[in-house]
């Protein structure tokens, strides 16, 4: 079997464009949206450090530590915005898009550890060693504060995530599973979890004033830890996929294959592989057999023919390059 490959020699271009396409403004709005978590979340975590420290209050602590975890992700996922807008070079010459995928995990590493692990531990210390909890009118009220905070950084991130998946005509809860930028899911997990944990932590407080009960506060911080570990392993297991090349879903695939399909010379796809090297930015491999009336064509011809389809496939700006092989029985 003689096989034919046509690819895109040039560097793999920045996408720009609509739906998919949009890098530029999608990097854009994944900056505000994580410059809003980190604004929100670093102000969150000093009230909760003073309400831990006024209150005594596990709960409160496994918020503060909460608190602290995402702002320290949050400038990850900032560092992984920075790292993957360089551009493509000899030694990456599929560009550093997949910065961001390894920041995310860095970060879900960090709510594993720092969120998840310590609000245990105070959990398991403070039902060991229980401690009543003072001021509680301070940690309602910083609980409350936090609350306001948490829902518009959450907000801003559910803003975004609807807006692309609108464009990419998917559910929130399908994008959620197959976005290509993990850094406003990311976030918007985050403030999800954050607003639960709130609630949680809440609910600590009142049954312990009203029940007297010490180890209800203890119960609130491992409640909120359990959940954080959840968050950690959902971002985990999106960015493993991600950064082990995980193939675009079948939304993505599907336009592909009809597109290529739909070339008169095209006889049979034979194999077709889509992978994000980056957000918004497609590897594409498709292993093509000509039709029988041009199975027999001059190589030049088959090969002109397989460079005016990776330059159809290419004006998606969502695709950053395209390798073409044709394969004649």
């Amino acid at each position: 079997m003689d096989k034919i490959a046509v690819a895109d020699r040039a560097a793999a271009p920045a996408a720009s464009g609509d739906e998919e396409r949009n890098t530029g403004r999608n990097a854009g709005e994944s900056t505000w949206t994580v410059l809003v978590a980190v604004a929100a979340n670093g102000a969150i975590a000093v009230a909760k450090i003073v309400a831990g420290l006024l209150t005594g209050s596990a709960s409160m602590w496994a918020e503060a530590a909460h608190s602290i975890a995402d702002t320290g992700n949050e400038v990850l996922l900032l560092i992984g915005l920075k790292r993957s807008r360089r551009e493509p070079d000899e030694r990456h010459p599929f560009g550093y898009g997949q910065e961001r995928y390894f920041w995310t995990f860095l970060a879900a590493l960090g709510i594993f550890l720092v969120g998840g692990v310590l609000s245990i531990g105070e959990g398991v210390r403070g039902m060991l060693m229980p401690e009543p909890v003072e001021s509680l009118g301070v940690g309602i009220g910083v609980l409350v504060v936090a609350a306001g905070f948490e829902s518009y950084s959450w907000y801003t991130a559910h803003k975004q995530l609807r807006a692309e998946s609108r464009q990419r005509n998917r559910s929130l809860r399908h994008h959620l599973r197959h976005a290509s930028d993990p850094s406003a899911t990311t976030v918007f997990l985050e403030d999800t979890a954050a607003l639960a944990g709130l609630g949680i932590a809440l609910v600590a407080l009142i049954l312990h004033a009203v029940t007297g009960w010490a180890g209800w506060d203890a119960v609130g911080s491992m409640s909120i830890g359990l959940l954080l570990i959840l968050v950690a392993w959902l971002l985990a297991r999106r960015s493993k996929g991600l950064l082990l090349d995980e193939s675009a879903p079948a939304d993505v695939l599907d336009p592909i294959r009809e597109q290529v399909r739909g070339e008169a010379w095209v006889g049979r796809i034979r194999d077709l592989h889509a992978v994000w090297v980056g957000p918004s930015q497609l590897l594409v491999n498709v292993w093509v057999t000509p039709a029988a009336a041009v199975r027999d064509a001059p190589a030049a011809q088959l090969l002109a023919h397989s460079d005016d389809l990776r330059r159809r496939l290419m004006a998606d700006d969502a695709i950053a390059r395209v390798t073409v092989t044709l394969e004649r029985d």
